[in-house]
């Protein structure tokens, strides 16, 4: 297995310019303090701009995820929607576990990070994890992360996670290992419950 990329972007795309503008400021984010630390690895993998249109989308997908050191989940309603974006979450999982036999794991490899909240809580799969961050504060107002006094916390944070992985993946990976094999499972169900749309019988 080669390293490719620092970390894996999983997002639900937006046709609007909040939704670009969050994932671009947050990459750039990411790029500038985590290029330091790689070797000649890029910082993200970001399927907007790495894929094209005539590529075989689960096998290029499958591949990056398992040649990305982490991934950062950029959590809106619209993600756990999406069955894609469910299905890179579970992808991950998997990744994570066959990791989890090589070296002790220091924290998650998911990372989400909150842009816009649920109207009736988060689900488990955020609110649960060990560690996510909130930006969900962040308006068409708000200056670029990379410089932002109020987000620079958290990004450090995230940095320090994704650098600290980094290092056991590049002296753990087994010989040999080919990220090839790796597929996507299927998709996995609603993260919620859907609500019955029957109305109460008297």
């Amino acid at each position: 297995m080669t390293i490719r990329y620092g970390c894996f972007f999983s997002y639900a795309h937006g046709r609007h310019e909040l939704m670009q503008r969050f994932k671009t400021t947050l990459a750039d984010a990411l790029r500038c303090y985590l290029e330091p630390y790689f070797d000649d690895e890029d910082e993200l993998f970001v399927d907007s701009e790495q894929l094209g249109g005539g590529d075989d989308l689960d096998r290029k997908i499958a591949r990056a995820m398992c040649e990305s050191v982490c991934m950062v989940l950029i959590y809106t309603p619209k993600y756990e929607a999406h069955a894609y974006t469910r299905r890179e979450y579970a992808a991950m999982r998997l990744l994570e576990a066959e990791r989890a036999t090589w070296y002790p794991l220091p924290s998650r490899l998911i990372i989400p990070v909150i842009m816009t909240r649920h109207p009736e809580r988060l689900p488990p799969q955020v609110s649960e994890a060990a560690f996510y961050v909130d930006f969900s504060r962040f308006t068409m107002a708000t200056a670029d992360l990379k410089s932002n006094p109020e987000f620079l916390p958290d990004i450090a944070k995230m940095v320090r996670r994704i650098v600290t992985h980094y290092q056991y993946l590049k002296k753990c990976t087994p010989p040999g290992h080919d990220c090839n094999q790796f597929v996507l499972p299927d998709v996995p169900p609603p993260w919620r419950e859907i609500p019955d749309p029957t109305f109460p019988k008297k």
